[in-house]
């Protein structure tokens, strides 16, 4: 056995158990090299971004195409040149008048429809005498019919605020129109104190004519309500207001026409 010993230690072994340093040295080595390269890129190839900066929009510019040098004279001709519109629009002829009718055929319309002749009159001659009354038209004698209601009178109704005063007393109607139109319906904001009469009186409405407008205040102020018992001596501190409206009858006066009045003798 301990012949053995210097044989098997003379002999190389199949693995070998040495320290691997020059393996170590190897990979340290090239991990440097790859640090010192990447640097050296990042170094030479190095991005640098420049600083954000906002621009403007360049402003707008406007070219014109004048005839003040040649391109813009060819240009101009050439655009005439090449106007669809000139291609495409109707020209009168030369030797056309301004405004002149077409020259249209007339055919007449008897060319079409042959017209009805009438005949000769008769050749007879009567020579009797003529009546001395000829006949003619036919008066139709109309009777005018009278009207189914009778004549109406002027009306005043007050409004339902004035109802505890009473009935009222009204003056006789005397009203005359200055024109033949219908008057319309008047409406007036009257006032009535304790002793019955009417203290104010103010138009709502207007019935066409101004002068029949006066006629119905006055008339309307010289209604009276019958006083109240409350006593007299507080009149005109007590007020009641309410509305006094007007309807006209047909027992308006109309005036006479100015041709008519001067006829008569």
């Amino acid at each position: 056995m301990n012949s053995l010993m210097p044989e098997l230690a003379t002999e190389r072994l199949l693995f070998s158990w040495d320290s691997p340093r020059r393996l170590k040295a190897g990979i340290t080595a090239f991990v440097a090299l790859s640090l010192i390269a990447h640097a050296l890129c990042f170094y030479i190839f190095q991005i640098i971004y420049p600083p954000t900066v906002a621009l403007l929009p360049p402003p707008a510019r406007i070219t014109l195409i004048t005839p003040a040098s040649d391109e813009g004279r060819t240009l101009l001709r050439w655009i005439d040149a090449e106007d669809p519109a000139l291609a495409f629009t109707t020209h009168r002829p030369s030797e056309a008048r301004l405004r002149a009718l077409p020259k249209v055929e007339h055919v007449p319309s008897y060319l079409a429809v042959e017209p009805t002749l009438k005949g000769f009159p008769p050749a007879e001659v009567d020579l009797g005498i003529p009546s001395s009354l000829p006949p003619g038209a036919v008066r139709f004698a109309r009777q005018k019919t009278a009207p189914a209601n009778g004549p109406t009178r002027t009306s005043v109704s007050f409004s339902n605020e004035l109802h505890a005063f009473g009935i009222p007393t009204y003056p006789e109607p005397s009203f005359a129109a200055s024109n033949d139109e219908t008057p319309e319906t008047i409406s007036f904001r009257v006032a009535v104190n304790l002793v019955g009469e009417i203290r104010y009186c103010f138009p709502l409405s207007s019935s066409g004519d101004p002068a029949l407008d006066e006629q119905a205040r006055s008339y309307i102020t010289r209604c009276r309500f019958p006083p109240s018992s409350t006593g007299t001596d507080k009149a005109d501190s007590f007020l009641a207001w309410g509305i006094a409206i007007l309807e006209w009858g047909s027992d308006i006066a109309r005036s006479q026409p100015a041709s008519a009045a001067s006829a008569t003798p």
